[in-house]
Order: structure tokens, then sequence, then C-alpha cells
């Protein structure tokens, strides 16, 4: 008997051609190469969502080249949910690839209630590790991040809860997020003495978000450690659609708690501006704003979250134009100053 199934979905076979034209950069010292453009699968891959979009996003990233995959356990919604559907996706189509992937995950935030669920303890993130491996299906992450700094855990506790987090094998290397300079050279300096492969901080990163360039930057190249942006284009702002105003739809026109009405109203005029120098350089302004970032050598990767595969595509042509004049820079500093 005939199989009716008109779904249209195949079995996922990787394009052969998926190395060429990425760009791989290397992560601080380490031996590690990540590509240029990395998926974050914080948005688009809860149980809210369409599990077969997230499923073309990814066979769309790593059909480009796109080897690293970021999670955390509390991306959704619900918490949990956008690694158990990873798990999921990561079965069906990715397992045969595992060796060539770079995967990560982190724990930070509040994940479960009581106090064991939140912050930087040693038995929160042993569990939470633990919990992450068995939604995504893995023997083992290949980064694991500290969240965010803990101003009560001692330092100590959560790197060496990393340290051994790597010598019991659940993760290859270690990470940290959101770490001030201070802190971070702090960390730095217990894990170099633990002898734990700490190769990466991710930090938020765009045009109207410069914080890691008043210390962090240079605090990353001096310990050997890579950085990796998230929210490149500062939450679709330096994107082309809020141009014109604020659409209807659009996350500020919802007034989410991580972009307002007025934070859009306030930077518009930056923003058309800074669509003018993109279209010089015929670029999309979201493309220009990756590229901006890649120009500083302590940026392994930049983290993009992506609705479409078509969007993702988008977003990667920012490869092909990565240079800029002394004039751009300096006009672009001059608007978003």
């Amino acid at each position: 008997m005939e199989i009716n199934d008109k779904s249209g979905v195949e079995n996922y076979m990787a394009n052969t051609n998926r190395y060429e034209a990425m760009i791989y950069n290397r992560t601080g010292k380490s031996g590690v190469l990540l590509p240029a453009i990395s998926i974050g699968l914080w948005h688009n891959f809860g149980f809210v969502d369409s599990i077969q979009n997230g499923r073309d996003i990814l066979r769309t990233a790593f059909d480009l080249g796109i080897t690293h995959f970021d999670l955390a356990n509390n991306y959704g919604p619900p918490y949990g949910s956008a690694e158990e559907n990873f798990g999921t996706i990561f079965k069906k189509d990715f397992k045969p690839y595992r060796d060539e992937l770079f995967i990560a995950s982190k724990a930070g935030y509040d994940m479960w209630p009581g106090p064991y669920g939140n912050w930087g303890s040693r038995k929160y993130l042993v569990a939470s590790l633990e919990q992450s491996l068995k939604r995504m299906g893995l023997d083992y992450v290949d980064i694991f991040y500290h969240h965010r700094p803990d101003p009560e855990t001692p330092l100590e506790e959560t790197m060496v809860a990393l340290a051994d987090i790597v010598r019991q094998g659940k993760a290859l290397y270690v990470g940290i997020s959101n770490y001030q300079p201070e802190d971070t050279q702090k960390a730095a300096k217990i894990l170099k003495a633990l002898n734990v492969p700490f190769i990466l901080h991710q930090a938020r990163y765009s045009m109207f978000d410069r914080w890691v360039e008043n210390g962090l930057l240079n605090t990353l190249g001096e310990n050997g450690v890579g950085c990796i942006a998230f929210s490149p284009l500062a939450q679709g702002m330096l994107t082309d659609k809020y141009l014109n105003g604020i659409p209807e739809g659009s996350r500020a026109a919802r007034n989410l708690t991580y972009l307002e009405k007025e934070t859009v109203a306030n930077n518009l005029k930056k923003i058309q501006k800074l669509n003018g120098i993109a279209q010089q350089r015929g670029q999309e302004l979201s493309q220009m704003a990756i590229a901006w970032i890649l120009r500083q050598p302590q940026v392994a990767s930049v983290l993009v979250g992506a609705s479409s595969g078509d969007q993702l595509r988008e977003n990667v042509k920012a490869l092909d134009n990565l240079s800029f004049t002394d004039g751009e820079l300096k006009l672009i500093d001059e608007i978003v100053s």
C-alpha cells in the first residue's frame, strides 16, 4: 500500500558544500574555530513556536556552514522547551553530524522554584546541565556557560563547578556571560589555575550597546578568551523594520519589556542615518550591523536569531562586505554617540 504523506518534509542530507563560503574565526587562543555567524535559539524554538519552522532554520544554518548552535536552560518559552525541541530536531536531522557541531548551553537565570534553581551555586549548575543534556539527548555539550554573575555565591565555587563539569566529560569548554571586566579577569585567573579551557565570553554588543568596549574586550584579549556577541541588531532596531516608525505587530508595538516604543522613537533618526550608510555600502542595515561587530579582533562570532531560513540567509550576506573605511567608522561613531 502507498503512503499518502503530503507534508513535503524530506529526510535531511546536509549540503556537501557547506564549509566553502562560511568564514571561521579562532576563539581567543584556543583550538576552536567558530563560524563568524552563529545561530541562537533564544526565540522561535519554544513550545509556542512551530517546530517545523525551527527545523528549517537549523537545516538552513548548517547548510550555510553555521556549526555553532547556542542554547540555554531557560530558552523557550516555556523554560526548557527550546532544548527539548532542539533535542527532537537533533535526533531526526543532526545526530550523524554531531562531531561537526559546536553546541552550547548555559545556566544562571531562574529555572525552577526554590533556592537551588537560580544564580551560580555548584548545586544549581550541575543539576541544570544534567537536565539540559537529557532534554537535548546529548552526552555532552561543547561549551557550558555561567549565564550571569552571582553577587552572593563565591566566584571560586562557580568556577570550580564549571571545572568539575569539564573533568566529568559533560562539557569540553567553559564560558561566562554578562560578566564585567573585573570579574572576568578573576574568573580567568581561577580557571587558568585549574587548567580548564575558558574560551568564550558571551556579551550583548551592538552599535547601540557598546559597553564591552570599556575594558571587557581588552581583558578578553589579554587572557586569550574570545567574545561572542548577542543581540547584535539591538532587538530589531538595527534592521529595516523601524525605518518608517513602529509597525503593528512588532516587538516595540507590543511593548515587550526588552524593546519599548519610546526606545525606538528615541533612536529613529539614528537608525535612518545608519541605514543611509548601509545603502552606500550595498548592504542592508542588519548586515552592516553584524559586519561592524566582526571588525573587532576579539570577536569570534556574532549570534543571530532568525524567524525563518530566508532571514538567516540575509544575515549571512553580511560576510560579503566586512571592511569599513575610517570615514565610515567615524561617521557611525558620530551617529550613535
